[in-house]
C-alpha cells in the first residue's frame, strides 16, 4: 500500500481519540542547536494551549489493525474498514517531512493492538526514541499508553514523549466489561497509577530522568452505554483526585454501519459533549465538585451551561455584591471567568466596583445582570422566579448535528 494512501486510512482512523491537545508541554526549540523542532511554534491545527497558542499535530494511528473486539470502537477486530499500518521508520519520515513543510508542531501516536500489548507499545516508544535520539525532534510528543504492556516500556514511553494518555473508555466497570471484556478497569487503573508514581518521583527529586512532562490524560466515551452525565462527572472527578491527569477527554459514540445491537444506532447530542466539557472545567479551575453540578441522577441541562444551572439551583447565593464577595464566589457567577474575578478583586482596592467597569473588562452583562450587585446598580429581576430567568437566558437552540450514515436513522 501507498504511503499516502496509509496516511490516509491512519490519520482518519484516529479522529474518534480527542485525548490530544498539548498543554503543559515544556518549552524546547532548536534555535541555535542542532536538532529539528519547538513546542512554541504556530500552526494550522485543532489543539490550544491554556495560554491561547494554537499547536499542530500529525495525529495518526499506527495502525488500526486490532486483536480486540470493543463494541463502540470502529477498528475493532469485526469491523469491516479499510485495514492499513504504518512501519516505525514512516511515521518517522511523516513527522519530519510535516514539519519541515510548516503543517506540524508534533506528533499525537495511537494504535490498535497488533499481536500484543507489549509489542505494540514497543513500536511506538521506538518512534519517539527514533526521533528524539536519532533526528534530535525537539516538537511535542503525545503517545497513547498500551494498559497491559510492560510497565519498563511504559517507563521508555514517558522519557521520550512529552504527555501520556491512557484511555479508560467509559465510565463504570460493568460497561467496560459488558462492551470491552477484553479490556480491564483494574488494568488500565494500574497503567495509570504507575505514571503517576513516576511524575511523583520527577517532582520530588528534580534531577531524575525526564518524564511525561505534559502529565496524563484519558478518555471517556459519551453515549455509548446507559451512563448519564451524573456518573461521568462523578468518575472523572475520582480520576483527577487519585491520578492527577491534565485533562479528561470527552468523546461523543458514532455509531457506524452494521454496528453491533450492544451499542446504541444512533449518536448522542454533541451538544451533551459540549456541556461536559463546560462542567469538567469548572471541576478543574472553579472548586466545583461533582456534587454540585450534579446532586441527582441525570444528564447536565442542554438548554444553559453547567455554571448557569448552579446558580439558578442556589439562588440563596444571589444576587452578590461585587464589592463584597470572595473571588472564588465571583467566579462562580454566570457571565464571570476565572481571569476577571480576579481584575475585579484588583480593582475593588482602589474603588468600589461599578456596572461600567463589567463592560471594561467585556463580561456577559446579559448573563451576569440578575445574579450581582455593584456600586451603582441593583438587579430588577433579582427576585425574579429561576424558571423565568431560565426561559430569559437560555441559549438558543443549535442546529440538528449532521449524520454521517443516514440510514442509520431510517433504519
Amino acid at each position: 500500500m501507498e504511503l499516502n494512501d496509509k496516511l490516509e486510512i491512519l490519520a482518519d482512523a484516529a479522529k474518534y481519540d480527542a485525548s490530544c491537545a498539548s498543554s503543559g508541554a515544556p518549552k524546547r526549540g532548536s534555535e541555535g542547536k542542532d536538532g529539528l523542532g519547538a513546542t512554541t511554534g504556530m500552526g494550522i491545527c485543532h489543539s490550544y494551549t491554556p495560554d491561547g497558542r494554537c499547536v499542530s499535530l500529525l495525529k495518526i494511528l499506527l495502525t488500526n489493525f486490532c486483536i480486540y473486539d470493543c463494541q463502540y470502537c470502529i477498528n475493532r477486530r469485526s469491523s469491516n474498514v479499510p485495514r492499513a499500518r504504518f512501519a516505525v521508520e514512516e511515521v518517522v519520515k511523516l513527522t519530519q517531512d510535516f514539519y519541515l513543510r510548516n503543517y506540524i508542531d508534533g506528533l499525537f501516536l495511537s494504535s490498535g493492538i497488533i499481536r500484543s500489548a507489549d509489542y505494540t507499545m514497543e513500536q511506538l516508544v521506538e518512534v519517539a526514541r527514533q526521533l528524539r535520539q536519532v533526528h534530535q525532534f525537539r516538537g511535542y510528543i503525545h503517545l497513547k499508553t498500551i494498559p497491559d504492556a510492560d510497565p519498563a516500556l511504559i517507563e521508555e514511553a514517558g522519557r521520550w514523549a512529552d504527555r501520556l494518555s491512557v484511555n479508560i473508555e467509559l465510565p463504570t466497570h460493568d460497561s467496560v466489561t459488558r462492551l470491552a471484556p477484553e479490556k480491564s478497569v483494574h488494568t488500565i487503573k494500574l497503567a495509570m497509577g504507575s505514571i503517576r508514581r513516576k511524575l511523583d518521583e520527577k517532582a520530588e527529586e528534580p534531577k531524575a530522568p525526564n518524564f511525561a512532562p505534559a502529565g496524563q490524560s484519558t478518555q471517556m466515551i459519551v453515549g455509548a452505554d446507559v451512563s448519564d452525565d451524573h456518573t461521568i462527572l462523578n468518575t472523572a472527578e475520582t480520576l483527577y483526585g487519585s491520578y492527577k491527569l491534565k485533562r479528561v477527554y470527552y468523546s461523543a459514540f458514532s455509531p457506524i454501519p452494521q454496528s453491533p445491537k450492544s451499542v446504541p444506532a444512533a449518536p448522542p447530542p454533541l451538544l451533551r459533549e459540549h456541556r461536559l466539557y463546560q462542567a469538567d472545567f469548572l471541576l478543574r479551575g472553579y472548586g466545583f465538585t461533582a456534587g454540585e453540578l450534579m446532586p441527582q441522577s441525570g444528564n447536565l441541562a442542554l438548554d444553559v451551561d453547567p455554571k448557569l444551572a448552579w446558580a439558578l439551583s442556589n439562588r440563596e447565593h444571589f444576587p452578590m455584591d461585587l464589592n463584597r464577595a470572595d473571588a472564588s464566589m465571583i467566579a462562580r457567577i454566570p457571565g464571570i471567568g476565572l481571569r476577571n474575578a480576579k481584575r475585579l478583586v484588583d480593582l475593588r482596592r482602589l474603588r468600589r466596583i461599578r456596572w461600567e467597569d463589567l463592560s471594561r473588562l467585556r463580561c456577559s452583562l446579559k448573563k451576569l445582570a440578575p445574579f450581582v450587585v455593584t456600586a451603582d446598580y441593583k438587579p430588577a429581576q433579582g427576585a425574579a422566579e429561576s424558571s423565568i430567568l431560565r426561559r430569559h437566558l437560555a441559549d438558543q437552540q443549535p442546529a440538528q448535528q449532521m449524520n454521517l450514515w443516514p440510514e442509520l436513522q431510517a433504519a
